[in-house]
């Protein structure tokens, strides 16, 4: 395919990993003697395109300002679904865009809904092909963003301990997830939360209240300072018994018509203080460890955190920077050889591994076979702990997911 320009777009929520996709995609372009062109703000530049002046070129010097470590994108971020824009000739506006600075394909990265779009774009003649993002973790190949996410998520439980065990405090963290529990469950068992809490499995309270009483009391009864603390680790897609999601109704929907989940680690919260009120053992606990004061401090105080998008900022890990290189280049090369409107997954032994689109942009979530064993090793999910049965089988070759 002879194709001179290429256009680079990322698009959706940010994470660690896409200065990767964009280096790589950008030192390929190069070794392969394509320019290769900063499409700004996400599919809002890609519509606004036909009205620019120019382009930045992301020529050696450029691209040797920023690091594949840090989290963000260089390319810039819009959250806009191009079939809702109300004009009728928006693809025509589109392709003039691209003809007016003689791009002849664009590699975009995102997630699902960024996927979406591209299957859309495909369908109206704008060659493309996708580099897979999201922190979620919840399309079917891995996902730049997953690996740094799940790490940011650990280092703040392990901060977060420390404050907890100096006020003898039960911790919540609401993490991003939406309705997959991937980087709850990882950043959780990495960080050692004492209770990790997804939408894969419904919360029973009393299982949750159960556990959290026996290890929080047991902590505090065991310290020679009498000193304990309680983590709990959020899904905001969570849901309770009875398959309700526990959010707030007034936190609106975003650009592509989804919930904005929040207020999930505030439902938890209230459920647990709701239980420690009616729970008389709880004040005699706190009689016999000295910690009782009437009216001021009768009841263990829980309380609510929600890094929010600190999960999803600062750095990038080591292995999201390896795999964002690899999909920016992979991506590149799948572009100039015809190949476009399709997700790349990987670069293994020389080859460059891709699938359709409408595969890997379907929602995947946690396996609940790992879920069970990591209950055999004392992770409370909300639920009676549920017995593991094992079989076994020998694996030859390379794996190719990490999560």
């Amino acid at each position: 395919m002879d194709i001179k320009r290429i256009g680079l777009i990322t698009s959706g929520g940010d994470c660690g990993g896409l200065n990767g996709v964009v280096k790589g995609a950008a030192q390929m372009a190069m070794r392969k003697e394509v320019k290769t062109f900063v499409l700004p703000n996400g599919y809002a530049g890609l519509y606004n395109l036909i009205d620019m002046n120019s382009l930045v070129e992301l020529t050696p010097s450029r691209v040797d300002t920023f690091s594949i470590g840090l989290a963000g994108s260089e390319a810039g971020h819009s959250r806009v679904k191009i079939a809702k824009i109300k004009d009728e000739h928006k693809y025509e506006r589109i392709k003039a865009g691209l003809k007016k600075f003689d791009i002849g394909g664009l590699v975009i990265s995102g997630g699902d809904d960024t996927g979406s779009v591209i299957i859309d774009l495909a369908a109206n003649g704008i060659k493309c092909v996708h580099a897979p993002k999201t922190m979620d973790l919840d399309l079917m190949p891995y996902s730049v963003g997953g690996d740094s996410t799940i790490n940011r998520i650990a280092e703040i439980l392990r901060d977060l301990k420390t404050t907890g065990r100096t006020h003898n405090r039960i911790m919540v963290i609401e993490v991003f997830g939406r309705y997959a529990g991937h980087t709850a469950f990882r950043g959780g068992v990495a960080g050692e939360a004492d209770a990790i809490l997804i939408p894969e499995i419904p919360v029973d309270f009393k299982e949750l209240y159960r556990h959290m009483k026996k290890v929080y009391t047991k902590r505090i009864i065991e310290s020679d300072i009498n000193a304990g603390t309680y983590t709990i680790v959020v899904a905001e897609g969570l849901k309770n018994a009875s398959g309700e999601e526990m959010y707030d109704d007034n936190a609106g929907v975003d650009t592509f018509g989804h919930k904005k989940l929040a207020g999930a680690g505030n439902y938890v919260a209230q459920e647990m203080k709701k239980m420690l009120r009616a729970d008389d053992e709880i004040k005699t606990f706190m009689k016999e460890q000295a910690m009782f004061v009437q009216d001021l401090y009768e009841l263990p105080e829980v309380r609510v955190i929600t890094p929010s998008h600190l999960v999803r900022s600062g750095f990038t890990s080591a292995y999201d920077a390896n795999f964002g290189m690899e999909a920016g280049a992979s991506a590149v090369l799948c572009l100039l050889s015809g190949i476009t409107g399709v997700t790349v997954t990987g670069f293994f032994k020389d080859r460059v591994h891709y699938m359709d689109i409408k595969e890997a942009i379907k929602q995947r979530e946690v396996d609940p076979d790992q879920v069970v064993l990591y209950e055999q090793l004392g992770f409370c999910f909300g639920r009676i702990r549920q017995e593991l049965h094992v079989e076994f089988e020998e694996v030859k070759g390379f794996i190719d997911r990490i999560y």
